[in-house]
């Protein structure tokens, strides 16, 4: 199979070769194990029962494997961990070991930190740019300059299309089957979820059937802030024997860890004017197409505005999933800018933005994401608003559609159709 280079792959060929070790990190199936072969001469695969075995009794050996090392899911033997370290303290030649790990350490395993000697890069799914649907001709990166480029540009995606990007995902090994091998694909992703990967990160599942109710219920969450708490009444309700909120909050840490959950940090802006903000995260799962299989929504349901919705924020369940779609894609251009990103809300909820990405002298880019081909005055209110309030911080101003064209409004704030927005 032929290798689809990805975003990551240009930080890797900039900084790989200066740096001993680089752990790539994020869920299962989001190419971490593709993307890191490409590049290295010795492949170490924990994942195989028969090489974490030999690996755990020998595992100062992986230090005179033959570099560059690739240590795939190093979590399941964290010893690995520290031994790359005091090579990396050793001998800080570049380009020595990668390590995959689609998990973080489980509990009560101490590990030493990595910081200085092992650098973490993130891996999401396929952004819309990397699925290769459309030309991308609005750049991130330049936006995040705040020279206000012109803003220009045709899509040819419509609806239907980014209805498909969402049932498809963006796992590089399951959006290309056909839709039945795809669904239950999926579905078996879900089941392996409570199956084998927490209780192999150390998570004894005790109600794998409140687990997964309690995933279809933050699922229906998405895009929004509401409190786990209203999740959890969701994922009950006529229960009366219901399980203690801190298992429930033990499971949503247990897959954080695991990168099944993939929330967006609330956006806490230093030296500014803005009080009385959020501190919220806004719950995404790391793919719209497990949200929607957990759902079993087809795209012709989602078309009719089909799907429970819990909490406030987005219309539709569609509108939800779209905006979702749009903040995997974001995140994964906002990594290769160096940048972060959050959202904002006041306490009084009078004023949202969805994507607030903010990078070097702590200027922003913020974005709204509106499932619409048209734009009105109301829907830029809020990143108006914020420009007012803290003015030359705000490199430039979004609103992301499902419209054929890009464009700058007399506003200033730049129109771009999802699939012409690029890294």
């Amino acid at each position: 199979m032929i290798y689809r280079r990805r975003l990551v792959d240009g930080m890797l060929d900039e900084v790989f070769p200066h740096l001993a070790a680089i752990s790539l990190e994020g869920a299962k199936g989001v190419g971490k194990t593709a993307t890191g072969q490409e590049r290295v001469k010795t492949v170490v695969d924990l994942s195989v029962a028969s090489q974490r075995v030999t690996v755990s009794g020998h595992v100062e050996q992986v230090a005179r494997l033959a570099p560059p090392v690739l240590i795939d899911e190093w979590q399941l033997v964290p010893s690995v961990w520290d031994v790359v370290k005091r090579e990396v303290d050793r001998d800080a030649s570049g380009g020595r070991f990668l390590l995959a790990g689609s998990a973080g350490v489980a509990p009560g395993v101490r590990v030493h930190s990595g910081a200085g000697r092992i650098v973490s890069l993130p891996m999401r799914p396929l952004s819309l740019a990397e699925r290769g649907i459309c030309e991308s001709r609005v750049s991130l990166r330049e936006l995040m300059t705040g020279t206000r480029p012109q803003i220009f540009g045709e899509s040819k995606v419509e609806l239907p299309q980014y209805i498909e990007e969402i049932l498809r995902s963006g796992f590089p090994g399951i959006r290309d089957l056909p839709d039945v091998a795809r669904e239950a694909q999926l579905d078996s992703y879900i089941a392996r979820i409570v199956e084998r990967e927490l209780p192999e990160s150390g998570v004894g599942v005790r109600r794998p059937t409140t687990l997964l109710a309690w995933l279809r219920a933050y699922g229906a969450a998405t895009a929004t802030d509401t409190a786990y708490t209203n999740i959890l009444d969701a994922a009950t309700a006529g229960e009366s024997d219901k399980p203690a909120a801190s298992t429930v909050l033990a499971y949503r840490d247990h897959l954080t860890r695991i990168f099944v959950l993939d929330p967006i940090q609330p956006w806490l802006p230093v030296f500014s004017p803005l009080k009385r903000l959020t501190r919220s995260v806004k719950h995404h799962l790391v793919d719209p197409a497990i949200a929607a299989r957990l759902a079993t929504v087809d795209s012709d349901a989602l078309f009719r505005g089909e799907g429970a919705r819990i909490g406030g924020g987005v219309d539709t369940w569609l509108g939800a999933l779209f905006e979702s779609l749009a903040a995997q894609s974001v995140r994964v251009y906002a990594e290769t800018a160096r940048c972060r990103v959050g959202h904002l809300r006041t306490k009084d909820t009078k004023r949202e933005i969805d994507l607030i990405v903010e990078g070097q002298g702590m200027r922003v880019v913020a974005i709204e994401v509106k499932l619409s081909e048209t734009i009105s005055d109301h829907d830029v209110r809020h990143l108006n608003w914020l420009e007012h309030q803290i003015g030359d911080r705000v490199a430039d101003k979004i609103v992301i559609n499902t419209g054929p064209y890009a464009y700058r409004r007399p506003d200033g704030v730049a129109v771009v159709p999802l699939a012409l927005l690029g890294p």
